[in-house]
């Protein structure tokens, strides 16, 4: 008996780890979102945006959480309810976390009448299921340009076209469909790690028509990180031998596109171009009137010693009072050597009179070296009301749990500060 008792421990297969186990997100903060997910499908919140904001920025780190979002995603298809930002953050993150579980989403908005809309088509970029082959090239064949565009695009991206088709479509995209596909379909495709696919010429048609820079840079910057350098050598000649007045403009223009693909080893120097107020939501995707600060910021990371004027200005008020500022008290603080502003990020976090300010400056202050206060705050921003407090207090406590050696990643990147802070879900 002892003998026949040991074979069947011997032979018992191995337990697989729960979902629990494998998630960076505590049980408790995903029954919280989980109970906000299942509120918003019942009734349509005020706030879907920057739910669907926090609910796409953590659920990278969840599996459990992702499991919730696929059904969100299956009831949204079966209602139709395509435009809801719930929907498009849900096939979203699915897609670009490599769920599985998007296909079928994918598949099912796919064949609704306007195709699931650019939300549908932007996760379909990042799905390279082979059962998603038909259903795009039926509706790149559309008769309506912009879905057939965006299909295309995906046909491209997806390496089942030559470009041929996508750069025919280009020139019949309105002005008005132009702008949606740059903020929903290419600038995720910015964050994304191109293959050399032939894109190019039909955002070069694309950028032939757009008179906003800073939606001709997001253009410009996929068509760069799919081997296509044409898009850098015009911004260079413009800044160059372009008008006096737009020459700086140009060569921020420059310098960005080469550092979008250029690797940590051979980034290029920091620009000396100082930044306006101006000229930094000229190069933002924005509206102008938005007076995003985007591009700033993206000088900052660069740790460009010009754009410190304006960002000591952006954070000379304390107590800090809106979003701006703080993002610019974190890089004066890290970079800089400003100290007080450190304790102005935490006395911001921990007692600010905006309460959805506290968990961006929580994690503003993580980023900026205080780890262990920043770590301290989490316990009381995951039990916060506002869930943009939720989705940060996440963030930081999955970046303080990473081992040293696997490197210093900042918790708030622009993209999760467009998603978590503005509710942009591009």
């Amino acid at each position: 008996m002892g003998t026949q008792a040991g074979k069947a421990k011997r032979i018992e297969p191995a337990r697989r780890p729960s979902v629990a186990r494998a998630d960076v997100v505590d049980k408790a903060t995903r029954a919280r979102l989980e109970s906000e997910i299942d509120s918003a499908v019942k009734r349509r919140p005020t706030h879907e945006a920057k739910l669907a904001g926090a609910l796409r920025a953590v659920a990278a780190l969840s599996p459990s959480l992702r499991t919730s979002l696929a059904d969100v995603a299956d009831v949204m298809v079966r209602r139709r309810s395509l435009g809801r930002e719930l929907y498009g953050a849900s096939v979203r993150a699915l897609a670009e976390a490599g769920d599985r579980r998007a296909v079928s989403v994918i598949k099912g908005a796919l064949a609704t009448d306007d195709a699931g809309g650019t939300a549908t088509l932007s996760a379909a970029c990042f799905c390279k299921d082979a059962s998603l082959t038909v259903p795009l090239a039926k509706l790149a064949a559309s008769r309506q340009s912009h879905l057939a565009f965006g299909a295309e695009t995906a046909r491209v991206v997806r390496g089942e076209s030559n470009g041929a088709h996508l750069a025919s479509l280009a020139p019949m995209i309105k002005e008005s469909h132009r702008i949606a596909l740059c903020s929903e379909l290419f600038i995720p495709l910015t964050r994304a790690k191109l293959d050399v696919v032939p894109i190019g010429p039909a955002l070069g048609v694309l950028r032939g028509a757009e008179r906003h820079l800073g939606r001709w840079l997001v253009l410009a910057e996929v068509a760069a990180k799919a081997g296509d350098d044409g898009a850098r050598r015009e911004a260079v000649d413009r800044a160059e031998g372009g008008p006096s007045s737009s020459r700086s403009a140009w060569s921020l223009v420059a310098w960005a596109l080469a550092d979008a693909v250029a690797s940590e080893a051979s980034a290029p120097a920091p620009p000396t171009t100082r930044p306006t107020v101006e000229l930094v939501a000229r190069l933002s995707d924005r509206p102008s009137a938005d007076r995003d600060t985007t591009f700033l910021f993206r000088m900052a990371r660069a740790r460009a010693v010009s754009a410190k004027p304006m960002l000591d200005a952006l954070a000379k008020t304390t107590p800090l009072g809106d979003e701006v500022s703080v993002r610019a008290a974190a890089y004066l603080a890290r970079d800089h050597g400003r100290d007080d502003l450190r304790e102005a990020l935490y006395e911001c976090a921990k007692a600010g009179k905006r309460d959805d300010l506290r968990g961006l400056a929580a994690a503003c202050l993580f980023d900026a070296g205080d780890t262990v206060r920043a770590r301290e705050l989490c316990d009381e921003l995951l039990v916060s009301r506002n869930v943009s407090n939720v989705a940060w207090g996440a963030l930081v406590r999955a970046a303080a749990s990473r081992a040293p050696s696997s490197g210093a990643v900042p918790v708030v990147t622009e993209t999760a500060f467009r998603w978590i802070q503005w509710g942009w879900l591009d």
